[in-house]
C-alpha cells in the first residue's frame, strides 16, 4: 500500500529548497483546492491508481466523477469549513494535501506563474485584519 504523505497544498517545496515563487503555500488554506472541478487525466488516474496500488479502474471509480457539463472527469470532493467543498485528498485540519506526490498535473503545474493571486488576497486580508491565521473568504 501507499504511504501518506505529509505536505502542503501544491506546489511545495521542501523547507531546505529555496523558491523564486512570490507565495507559501504552507500558510495558505488551500483556496486552490477548492476549485468546483480539479479535472485529471487518464495518466493522473493512472499515477493515483499506482500511488494507491489499485487498479485503474478502482483507482477512477474511488477518486473521481465523470463532470456532465465539462465532459471530463475530476477529483471527488469532501466538506469544508471554509469553502463548503474541498479536493477529497486535501487534509481538512492540517490544510495539506495528502497526495503530494501523486498529484495532478493541473495541480503540478498551479498557479502557472511566479505569483499566486490566493497569496495575495490572503496575506493582503491577513494585514488588513492584524491577523496571521485569518482566512478570507471568497465566496
Amino acid at each position: 500500500g501507499a504511504s501518506r504523505v505529509q505536505c502542503a497544498p501544491f506546489p511545495h517545496l521542501p523547507k531546505n529548497m529555496k523558491s523564486e515563487k512570490s507565495y507559501d503555500c504552507n500558510k495558505c488554506p488551500g483556496y486552490c483546492c477548492s476549485y468546483p472541478l480539479i479535472e485529471v487525466s487518464r495518466g493522473d488516474i493512472a499515477r493515483l491508481a499506482k500511488h494507491f496500488d489499485v487498479d485503474y479502474a478502482t483507482a477512477e471509480e474511488r477518486f473521481t466523477l465523470y463532470d456532465k457539463e465539462e465532459k471530463v472527469r475530476g477529483l471527488r470532493k469532501q466538506k469544508d469549513e471554509f469553502f463548503g467543498t474541498v479536493c477529497r485528498f486535501f487534509d481538512t485540519k492540517a490544510r495539506h494535501c495528502t497526495i503530494y506526490e501523486a498529484r495532478p498535473a493541473t495541480c503540478r503545474s498551479y498557479p502557472y506563474a511566479k505569483a499566486c493571486g490566493y497569496w495575495e488576497f490572503l496575506k493582503f486580508e491577513r494585514d488588513l485584519q492584524d491577523d496571521e491565521k485569518f482566512v478570507a473568504m471568497t465566496r
